[in-house]
């Protein structure tokens, strides 16, 4: 009868211990924690502007020959921007594609002067930019004095180069330059989460 007692009460802690939390660092950290952290940059995708690539007439500088958000987009653009905000956030420098569509989203964003950034600029119809720009892009956020916090507006493509994701419109990818001077990964901000919706 004791050995029964005993085989049920160490069953009991056995499934006990298996409901029991795990330490914290097994739990997902929240993105927002992440990108207050020092040495931690975000990298955003433009906000929704309806389309694919660019029409044929597009010219650089000229908003009429883009992509352009939509209401959707600038919507979208502000709120991210009021969220960072409402986190206490302080973002040390905005740097932006020369699109148009990236430009009117880092304006939306409302944290700070936007500063254009050709090493952002998209080269989906040039594809042989992709190393130089990815390069570049590299070098810019390296050569950011220590402690200093960027955040990116870019395309997709240039994303996905940097990073090896596909972000959707407005999504932001967190991440860090390592010392070695590469770039790693350390969160993501999805669009879903930064609208609230």
């Amino acid at each position: 009868m004791r050995s029964i007692l005993i085989t049920i009460v160490s069953v009991c802690v056995v499934l006990a211990l298996g409901r029991m939390p795990t330490n914290a660092q097994s739990s997902p950290q929240d993105p927002w924690e992440i990108l207050a952290e020092p040495g931690v940059h975000a990298l955003m995708r433009h906000a929704i502007a309806p389309g694919t690539g660019d029409p044929a007439q597009f010219k650089l500088g000229d908003c009429s020959t883009q992509r352009n958000l939509d209401d959707t987009g600038k919507s979208q653009a502000r709120i991210t921007g009021a969220l960072i905000r409402a986190q206490g956030i302080a973002i040390d420098i905005v740097l932006s594609s020369q699109w148009c569509r990236c430009l009117e989203t880092a304006a939306l964003l409302d944290l700070g002067a936007v500063q254009e950034e050709p090493a952002l600029n998209s080269f989906f119809s040039d594809r042989g930019l992709q190393n130089s720009q990815t390069n570049q892009t590299i070098e810019r956020l390296g050569s950011l004095p220590t402690g200093m916090k960027a955040l990116m507006v870019t395309h997709q493509v240039n994303i996905t180069a940097l990073t090896g994701i596909y972000p959707q419109s407005g999504e932001i990818i967190l991440i860090r330059v390592t010392d070695n001077g590469d770039i790693t990964t350390v969160g993501r901000l999805m669009p879903d989460a930064l609208q609230g919706i």
